[in-house]
């Protein structure tokens, strides 16, 4: 293997790392590369099993490393650096992709896992945040069950297929086909019942259509081949939210291991168990969180349960990854991005990201729309000015200043209501106008009112 010739856009560059190395991760085989001068082949392949990473680990030892850097290649990267962390004490730093492509002529294995070496060795490099190891297994937990609500959600889709091609009408005069009604109906249907009349016997008290209109609806050609598949889909339902009851009780005892943050706030319960609703935990995870946070998040308005363990699970308690709330709101991709050239800002457009922090908060801000706080009137001048794409991004970003203050800080959120963002809102324009008053050479006089004439 050849070295790498310190020549070109190397000089001038000083060293901030001396015993890095580059991992260019790959799902078969995983090339590392070292310091030239610190073996005599500084590039070596190594597989992916568990022997050939402890060799890896114990190659990198005898050469001297202390750093690598390495791409955050799929999930392929998480037996590599959590072994090397763990066995062998390196410090693991994982980059983004984007932050690391390679100059032209570079493409390749070898001189891909080279350049990673080089650019950390000069302290060019930027690690992304990783969570925590007490936070992770949580995360994992979230995410899998989020999978499994997913898939509920499929089989529901099957369901509606079946009943529509039968041209029974149930969602016509049910707003959810899984909900007590619903699926009383629906498994009467797969048990043999197809008498309308019977079928809507099975309507409880609160429905809003009358038992003649459902009898109605499901007047339907009950063909064979789709019963048997809405008996299909009703079955994988049924088996995905018994999944899903056991990723929760899986999901509350780790939580239960979690330390608690001291805290003078009360811990306020979940709704009573039976009124639970669909696809909600099945424990109390409300309290959980505000145990394990010392904060209650759920006081922000449109931030309920759900909202706050994506965060918690996702980022953890612990916000010092991030120095300000800047930081955390770029690395949300909630804030603007300002492309400048030639001494002006070109576009403002925030950064693509796939961040599951971002997308709850911005599905917590369209929540805002009608609402009689703070919030809600944020939400509402911003949409008015900006437009609704805009403003949900704009209040999501508020959201997370929120919950960053909250979790850095410790301190409880006070709602001050909408009367008193609408006064603060007007005494900012009034100190605006009057910055251009000045400005221009005039002064602003105030008027009382004019009475209208009835």
């Amino acid at each position: 293997m050849s070295s790498i010739r310190k020549k070109g856009p190397d000089h001038g560059l000083s060293v901030v790392y001396p015993h890095a190395a580059g991992i260019d991760i790959g799902s078969r085989e995983h090339y590392v590369a070292v310091d030239p001068a610190a073996a005599e082949q500084p590039v070596r392949t190594f597989g992916c099993s568990t022997p050939d990473l402890l060799e890896m680990g114990r190659w990198l030892k005898s050469c001297g490393v202390t750093t690598i850097a390495m791409e955050s290649t799929g999930v392929y990267w998480v037996p590599v650096a959590r072994l090397l962390e763990d066995e062998f004490g390196l410090d693991v730093k994982l980059v983004d992709p984007h932050h690391v492509r390679s100059v032209p002529g570079r493409k390749t294995d070898v001189q891909d896992c080279q350049w990673l070496r080089q650019l950390h060795s000069y302290g060019l490099l930027s690690g992304v945040f990783r969570a925590t190891p007490e936070v992770a297994p949580l995360r994992s937990l979230y995410r899998h069950r989020k999978s499994l609500v997913e898939a509920g959600a499929q089989h529901v889709h099957r369901m509606q297929k079946a009943l529509e091609v039968m041209n029974v009408q149930l969602h016509k005069v049910l707003s959810d086909i899984t909900g007590v009604t619903g699926m009383a109906i629906l498994r009467a249907i797969v048990a043999g019942e197809r008498d309308p009349v019977t079928l809507a016997l099975h309507r409880k008290h609160g429905v809003k259509h009358s038992s003649d209109q459902i009898a109605k609806a499901l007047s339907g050609n009950f063909l064979e081949e789709q019963v048997f598949m809405l008996r299909q889909s009703l079955e994988g339902y049924d088996f995905v939210h018994q999944q899903i009851a056991a990723c929760d009780a899986q999901i509350e005892a780790y939580m239960a291991k979690l330390q608690t943050r001291s805290s003078g706030e009360t811990v306020v319960t979940e709704r009573p168990k039976h009124s639970r609703r669909k696809n909600q935990p099945h424990f109390d995870l409300r309290g959980e969180l505000v145990r394990i946070a010392g904060v209650d998040l759920t006081r922000i308005p449109s931030i309920d349960a759900t909202t706050a363990s994506t965060v918690i699970s996702e980022v953890g308690v612990d916000v010092s990854a991030f120095p300000t709330e800047k930081h955390f709101t770029s690395w949300l991709t909630l804030c603007p991005n300002h492309a400048i050239t030639g001494g002006r800002i070109r576009k403002r457009k925030t950064r693509p990201g796939a961040s599951r922090v971002a997308a709850a908060l911005r599905v917590s801000a369209q929540t805002l729309h009608r609402s009689k706080t703070a919030l809600g009137a944020l939400y509402r001048r911003l949409r008015a000015r900006l437009g609704a794409p805009k403003a949900i991004t704009a209040t999501a970003r508020r959201l997370a200043v929120l919950i960053y203050r909250m979790l850095k800080h410790g301190q409880a959120f006070v709602e001050k209501g909408q009367d008193w963002y609408d006064a603060q809102y007007h005494e900012r324009r009034l100190a605006s106008l009057k910055r251009t008053a000045t400005q221009l050479g005039f002064t602003l006089i105030p008027q009382e009112p004019t009475p209208t004439v009835s």
